[in-house]
């Protein structure tokens, strides 16, 4: 039998690339796309065919789905979503272009791969597209403002494109991890310096005294952090299971997130996730 394909963004580093290497290794036929071409190099020097996708450019999402479908005579199996950034700041702090830059690759992005993908799908009577959200898809955090919005807006559309597909066998997903040690701060910060004028906020003394630290101190794992490959085993089930749950949980936080913001008062919810 042909193997199964799978197309993933965001493989770089952490999760993206761990799950490239964790589907190749069980037999899956992985093509794992990056937005540089120099990850893109690295990645084929290893042995993977690695299309160059950015989501923030279209032109480059129709190439690269093309590279994908010229190697498969023009099936897919699933579509792993994984690419995204934050860009940290309060949300006074935030200006329209830094909102409109990362939705354009944590949303809009995600979406447009994913609406090329689906007449695929559709065409060959079967698929599985998963999306990788967060725990900050389901509650909020200080600081996070900007990542958070476009984790709710992608949450949102997955579960209306998940409700949609129901009259099909094309499978839709979400996987929400927490804290996961991959180089995700450490990348966030280009875009801090870029958009946040925070020594000119009136939060300065707050950025000082708490984000700044975060952003550049490297003060060892959060608690309850996972390795990318935890990531890359729910994937595997998620990809694997007859009757995929709608939702895949990934680190202690996650769950208990999700459980309090089922019980919890609105106010005390507040108070809990306002200590970051």
């Amino acid at each position: 039998m042909p193997r199964k394909s799978i197309l993933i963004t965001g493989c770089s580093s952490g999760i993206g690339y761990d799950a490239a290497h964790a589907l190749r290794d069980a037999g899956w036929q992985v093509f794992a796309s990056c937005r540089q071409e120099a990850d893109c190099a690295l990645l084929i020097s290893e042995g993977f065919a690695s299309p160059r996708i950015d989501y923030a450019e279209p032109e480059s999402i129709v190439l690269g789905l093309s590279e994908v479908l010229e190697a498969t005579d023009g099936t897919l199996d699933a579509l792993f979503n994984n690419g995204a950034f934050a860009t940290p700041g309060a949300v006074e702090d935030l200006p329209r272009g830094a909102l409109q830059e990362i939705f354009e690759t944590n949303v809009f992005g995600v979406h447009e791969l994913t609406t090329l993908v689906l007449p695929i799908m559709r065409a060959q009577g079967q698929g599985r597209i998963i999306n990788c959200s967060s725990v900050l898809g389901l509650v909020t955090a200080p600081w996070r403002g900007a990542y958070v919005a476009s984790k709710f807006a992608l949450e949102g559309l997955t579960d209306s494109l998940r409700i949609e597909m129901r009259d099909t066998d094309i499978k839709v997903i979400l996987i929400e991890p927490g804290p996961i040690a991959t180089p995700f701060r450490k990348n966030s910060i280009p875009h801090f310096e870029r958009w946040v004028d925070w020594e000119n906020s009136a939060r300065a003394a707050q950025y000082r005294d708490t984000l700044l630290k975060r952003l550049y101190e490297d003060d060892g794992p959060t608690p309850f952090e996972l390795p990318a490959a935890a990531v890359s085993k729910v994937l595997m089930r998620a990809l694997n299971a007859r009757r995929p749950r709608a939702r895949y949980a990934v680190t202690v936080p996650t769950r208990v997130m999700a459980f309090l913001r089922r019980i919890l008062p609105v106010r005390m919810l507040d108070a809990l996730l306002s200590r970051g």
